[in-house]
């Protein structure tokens, strides 16, 4: 596998720790919803054609991936089924 997919990632990553302050996503109320809400907005984003977020201008799907990993970590971290 190429690294250009993980470089997008890491894109929205820092675009992200820039723009709240480095690990903030560990401290959004309803993170659950609000991470699993704003990851399908991505996915739709891009399945309507749009391949760029608007403000950020970094990949929908790129975005997708980054709230999946918070939503993925944060399991993780809890031990605990969603």
């Amino acid at each position: 596998m190429k690294p250009e997919a993980l470089e997008e990632v890491v894109k929205v990553l820092t675009y992200g720790a820039q723009k709240y302050s480095a690990d903030n996503w560990k401290h959004v109320e309803g993170m659950r919803e609000r991470y699993f809400d704003a990851s399908q907005r991505h996915v739709w984003a891009y399945k309507r054609g749009e391949i760029h977020d608007v403000e950020s201008g970094y990949q929908h799907l790129a975005h997708a991936i980054c709230n999946l990993m918070f939503l993925l970590q944060s399991q993780i971290d809890e031990r605990q089924p969603f």
